[in-house]
C-alpha cells in the first residue's frame, strides 16, 4: 500500500480513543454534547465496551438493551471494530432488543432482526441463544403471551444492565408513542402518524410501512441499571430540549427518563441546539465573551424584543442577563455597532471572491478593506451535491450568480439518488422509450424484451421491496438527465457536471456502506484535476437518510488528502431542505433578486420525478421548491429585522472551521 493511500484510510478511519463531550448546565438528565455526530457513536461504544471488559474479568455476562436505526449505527461500528482490532470479547453479552414491526417476518428487509444480524450481531461473538428480540411474525393471539416472555426473560438474565436509545421526533422511546404510562411494559402498540412518516423512507412509501409494532414498555426501559439515550440532527433538537429541561409528561415519552437515576443524554451539536446552555448560555452561567458569543447574544436580543439592531437601549441588555455583556465588551453602542458592521460582512453580492476575515472587534478599527485587483479574479468552483437535486433546492440562485459572473462552475452529483425514484416516474420514462422506438420503427427483439422484463420486475416487487439491478439503473439515469437539464437551467454547461456515482451509495436501500478508501479517492481526483478555488459541501445534518452527513465527510477526508498536493480550496458549508442557518451562524450571506429566485424554481422544476411529492420528504411535506422559497425569503426577512438592507431573499453560507 502506497503513502497516499494509507493517508486516505487514516482520514476515513475514526479516533480509537474515547471522545469527550460537554457537559451541558441546567438539565434535568445528565447531558452530553459533541461537536462531532461521529464521536457521540465512539463515547457509547468505549462506555459498553468497558462494562463489558469489566464483567467479563469477572466471568459474568452482560446484559444489553438494543436499539435499531441510523443513531446507534455509529455504535455498533465501533463495537464491531474493537471486536476485530481489540479482541473484545462478546462471548458472555445477552442482548434484547428494544422493539419490532408487527406484523413483520424476521428475514424482511424492513425487520429488525435482520437489521441488527446485518449491522452488529454477524460481525462479533454473540451467541445466537444470547440474542432476544421481538417477533413480529407472530399470530395476534400469541402476542400478548409472548410479550409476558420477554419481561420474563429479562429478569432471568439478571435485568438490563445498559439501555441504548434513540428519540423519535414525537418523544417516544421505543415504540412508546405519545400518551404511554411511565408504568407500562412490553406490548403491542399502535404507532403515531408521525413515527409512521419518519419510517416511510425505508419502507419506500408511508403505505408501506405497518400500523403497529412490539415495543418493551417504558417501565421496562426504567429498569435497566443504566440508561442512555441518542440524539443526532436539528430535527431532533426540540425534543431533546422538551425531554431533559421540561417537565415530564406523558405528551413527551422520552421526559420519563427524569426518573431513572443513572440516564445520560448523548447528542451532537446539532441536536443540541434549542438547550438553554447553548441556545442563551449567559442566562445560566458566567462566560467568557467571544465574537462569536457577543454576536450570538445580541441577534438573540434583537430579535427577543422586537428591536433592529441600532434600537436596543442599555435597559434592553440590562432585563435580559446581558448585563455581564455591556460590563465585559461595552459600552452598548460598541457592542452593537460591532454586530452591526459583523452582520453586514456577511452580505455578499460576489460569492465568488476570496473570504474576507471578519472585522476586529475593536469598536474603531475596520477590517473593510477594498478589494484587490486578484480577488475579482475568475476562479474554478466545485458545488457538491449529495443527492442530484440538492444544489439547486440548497444554493441554486448562488449557482445562478457565480455562472452569471462567470466563474468555472463545476456540479459534481455524488450519489446516484436512484432509491427516490417512484414506480410510476420510471413507467412513464419506460413507456416513452416505447412509444419513441415504435414512432420510428426501431424496435428490435431486445428492446422488447428489456421492456417486458422492467414492467414484470415492477409489477411483481412487493410494496417496501427493494428494485432489482435493472430498474435501479432506469431510475438512476431519470435522476441524472434531470439534474443535467436543472444544471443547464441554473447556468451550468452539462460537460461541467460530474456524476461520481460513489460506491457508498449503490446498496440499492436507505441504508448506506460506510464510507470507504474508494469514495474519498474519488473526490481527491476531482479536486486534483479541477483545482478549484472554492468548494461548496452539504452541510445538513437534518437529512432523512444520512447521506448528507456521510458525503460531507468523504469530502472533508479529501480536502485533508489534496492538501498534500498543494490543493487548498475554500470550503463553503450550505444546509438544504430541512434545515437553516441561524443569522449568528452565518458567514455569507448572497442576496437574490425575484429574478433569480424565479429562475432557481424553474431549475427545481427540472427535476420532476420529486415534483409534487418526492419519495423520501423527510418531516417537512411541502415541496422542495416551496421550502427553498421560503427559507431564503425567511432569512432575509431576519436580516431585515434586525435593521440590515432589505433583499427579496438570501441563501446563507457557513465557513468550514473544522466542525460541522
Amino acid at each position: 500500500m502506497t503513502q497516499q493511500q494509507l493517508s486516505t484510510k487514516e482520514l476515513v478511519a475514526t479516533s480509537h480513543e474515547r471522545p469527550l463531550g460537554r457537559r451541558m448546565a441546567r438539565t434535568r438528565v445528565p447531558t452530553l454534547r459533541f461537536d462531532d455526530s461521529d464521536d457521540t457513536g465512539r463515547y457509547v461504544a468505549h462506555v459498553i465496551a468497558s462494562l463489558v471488559r469489566q464483567r467479563n474479568q469477572a466471568d459474568k455476562p452482560t446484559v444489553l438493551g438494543l436499539a435499531t436505526g441510523s443513531t446507534p449505527i455509529g455504535v455498533y461500528r465501533e463495537l464491531i471494530r474493537m471486536h476485530r482490532e481489540e479482541g473484545l470479547d462478546f462471548s458472555r453479552v445477552v442482548t434484547f432488543n428494544l422493539d419490532e414491526y408487527w406484523p413483520m417476518s424476521a428475514d424482511s428487509i424492513h425487520s429488525y432482526r435482520r437489521w441488527m444480524q446485518e449491522n452488529f450481531f454477524d460481525h462479533v461473538n454473540i451467541a445466537p441463544t444470547n440474542i432476544h428480540i421481538p417477533r413480529g411474525d407472530l399470530a395476534r393471539d400469541d402476542v400478548d403471551e409472548f410479550c409476558v416472555q420477554y419481561e420474563q426473560a429479562i429478569i432471568d438474565a439478571g435485568g438490563i444492565d445498559i439501555q441504548l436509545l434513540g428519540i423519535g421526533r414525537t418523544g417516544h422511546i421505543g415504540f412508546n408513542e405519545p400518551g404511554s404510562s411511565r408504568d407500562s411494559r412490553t406490548r403491542l402498540i399502535t404507532l403515531d402518524p408521525v413515527t409512521r412518516k419518519d419510517a416511510a423512507s425505508g419502507f419506500y412509501g408511508e403505505e408501506n410501512v405497518p400500523l403497529r409494532a412490539i415495543t418493551m414498555g417504558v417501565g421496562t426501559i426504567l429498569t435497566a441499571r443504566q440508561v442512555i439515550c441518542m440524539a443526532l440532527g436539528e430535527h431532533k433538537a426540540h425534543v431533546v430540549q422538551h425531554s431533559v429541561e421540561e417537565e415530564q409528561t406523558e405528551r413527551i415519552v422520552a421526559s420519563f427518563l427524569q426518573l431513572h437515576p443513572d440516564t445520560q443524554f448523548i447528542l451532537d451539536a446539532a441536536a443540541s441546539a434549542q438547550l438553554t446552555a447553548v441556545l442563551t448560555p449567559w442566562m445560566i452561567e458566567t462566560v467568557d465573551w467571544t465574537p462569536e458569543l457577543e454576536r450570538q447574544a445580541v441577534i438573540w436580543l434583537s430579535e427577543e424584543v422586537g428591536k433592529p439592531l441600532h434600537k436596543l437601549e442599555a435597559r434592553d441588555f440590562h432585563e435580559h442577563h446581558l448585563a455581564d455583556l455591556v460590563y465585559e465588551c461595552g459600552p452598548v453602542q460598541h457592542v452593537r455597532q460591532r454586530v452591526f458592521d459583523d452582520l453586514m460582512d456577511t452580505l455578499c453580492t460576489q460569492p465568488g471572491l476570496p473570504y474576507r476575515a471578519r472585522r476586529s472587534t475593536d469598536p474603531i478599527t475596520s477590517t473593510r478593506d477594498s478589494e484587490s485587483a486578484t480577488d475579482s479574479k475568475k476562479q474554478t468552483i466545485v458545488v457538491f451535491s449529495p443527492h442530484p437535486d440538492d444544489d439547486v433546492i440548497s444554493m441554486g440562485g448562488t449557482l445562478i450568480t457565480l455562472a452569471e459572473q462567470g466563474h468555472d462552475v463545476h456540479v459534481a452529483y455524488m450519489t446516484s439518488g436512484n432509491i427516490a425514484v417512484f414506480d410510476h416516474d420510471a413507467l412513464r420514462h419506460i413507456d416513452y422509450v416505447a412509444e419513441f422506438l415504435g414512432l420510428f420503427g426501431l424496435e428490435t427483439s431486445h428492446s422488447l424484451a428489456l421492456e417486458a422484463r422492467l414492467r414484470e420486475a415492477m409489477a411483481k416487487r412487493e410494496g417496501g421491496a427493494t428494485d432489482d439491478a435493472e430498474i435501479l439503473k432506469v431510475k438512476a439515469l431519470i435522476r441524472q438527465t434531470e439534474a443535467l437539464q436543472a444544471a443547464v437551467t441554473a447556468g451550468v454547461s452539462a460537460e461541467k457536471c460530474h456524476f461520481l456515482n460513489l460506491p457508498f451509495y449503490r446498496t440499492g436501500q436507505v441504508r448506506k456502506n460506510p464510507i470507504g478508501e474508494e469514495d474519498v479517492e474519488i473526490i481527491a481526483k476531482l479536486m486534483t484535476d479541477l483545482q478549484p478555488g472554492q468548494i461548496y459541501v452539504a452541510g445538513d445534518l437534518s437529512d432523512p437518510h444520512g447521506t448528507h452527513r456521510m458525503c460531507a465527510q468523504a469530502i472533508l477526508a479529501a480536502v485533508e488528502q489534496v492538501k498534500q498536493e498543494r490543493v487548498e480550496p475554500e470550503v463553503w458549508l450550505y444546509r438544504g431542505a430541512w434545515q437553516e442557518y441561524e443569522p449568528h451562524e452565518i458567514d455569507r450571506a448572497v442576496p437574490l433578486n425575484p429574478e433569480t429566485m424565479l429562475r432557481k424554481k424553474l431549475a427545481i422544476f427540472r427535476h420532476e420525478s420529486q415534483k409534487d411529492a418526492a419519495l423520501f420528504p423527510g418531516h417537512d411535506e411541502r415541496e422542495f421548491w416551496v421550502r427553498a422559497d421560503e427559507r431564503t425569503k425567511e432569512t432575509a426577512r431576519r436580516y431585515n429585522a434586525l435593521g440590515l438592507p432589505e433583499f427579496h431573499a438570501v441563501e446563507s453560507f457557513k465557513r468550514y472551521d473544522g466542525a460541522l
